[in-house]
């Protein structure tokens, strides 16, 4: 049984990818700086530091493939901590690479982001571009092999309060209405986590070594058309504000496709979670929260 290690196992996208793994027959050590919250009997988990070498070699030892989802994701939290940013998503990054090169892994596995494409972003992006180049030079140097996992819009259970699907959702339910900041005309390809999850264990096929995939659904719409099914689906008159071409926070208005130093193959489920049923799971999920509180 191939051991795995998921660095950020205890998140959003890391979680579900664990339990993937674990339902294949993979023996998965979660490293985390906190208790994963959703860790399956069979599962191990580490409590370190992404920064930590030593940590991270020692939850290494033995492991085959490394999964690296750890890192600052919101773009707002990264625009408002560039230093922590940088420092989280690029040396942790590095970290990881060199205890896996010290360790013999076999390949690394590393969650990047549409955004990679985009001029968007702010420091969220310029780290996740950084990251790619220092994973490619580590191999050109070290033989790792890898895989790079560029996740379009991710959506369901267990997602962090600013998720964008989920924050729309909880101000729908909460509030019965929704400032959006955009025109509406913004498309995005969404996915659902366990869809993305699915997909990313299936990456492990050798012909997906030394490439970077898109991992995103098929499933497109326009927020205007999102909007209108959130709220259907929470059962809440339309009231929503539109506050015109969006933040400062930089977020593209459309899956972008840009030229970049390595081309992706495009990767979707052939069988997914529909989006309906997905905002339905997150709003029974937010409704869950409040009796729970």
């Amino acid at each position: 049984m191939d051991k795995v290690v998921v660095i950020g196992g205890a998140g959003f996208l890391g979680s579900h990818t664990a339990d993937e793994l674990t339902r294949r027959g993979y023996r998965v050590t979660i490293f985390d700086q906190i208790e994963s919250p959703w860790l399956l009997g069979s599962q191990e988990t580490v409590v370190g530091d992404v920064l930590d070498l030593d940590s991270v070699q020692s939850a290494l030892e033995g492991a085959k493939y490394v999964y690296h989802f750890a890192g600052i994701a919101d773009i707002d939290e990264s625009r408002a901590r560039p230093f922590e940013t940088i420092n989280l998503n690029i040396m942790g990054v590095a970290t990881a690479l060199n205890a896996a090169q010290l360790t013999g892994v076999e390949r690394f596995l590393y969650a990047s982001t549409m955004y990679v494409y985009s001029p968007f972003g702010s420091f969220y992006r310029a780290s996740k571009q950084s990251a790619e180049t220092i994973i490619e030079a580590y191999h050109e140097r070290y033989k790792l092999d890898y895989t790079l996992m560029r996740y379009g819009s991710l959506y369901g259970p267990r997602a962090q309060s600013w998720n964008g699907l989920r924050k729309y959702v909880s101000e729908v339910v909460k509030t019965g209405k929704l400032e959006y900041f955009g025109t509406g005309r913004e498309r995005r390809e969404y996915i659902h986590v366990k869809d993305a999850a699915r997909l990313s264990v299936d990456i492990l096929d050798d012909k997906h070594r030394n490439k970077a995939i898109t991992v995103t659904g098929s499933q497109v719409l326009n927020s205007s058309e999102l909007i209108e099914l959130i709220f259907e689906i929470a059962g809440k008159e339309k009231e929503v504000i539109f506050q015109g071409e969006g933040r400062e926070g930089h977020h593209y208005s459309m899956t972008p496709y840009r030229y970049t130093p390595k081309q992706a193959q495009k990767l979707i489920p052939d069988e997914f979670v529909d989006l309906g049923q997905g905002v339905l799971e997150i709003v029974e999920e937010i409704h869950d929260e409040a009796n729970e509180t």
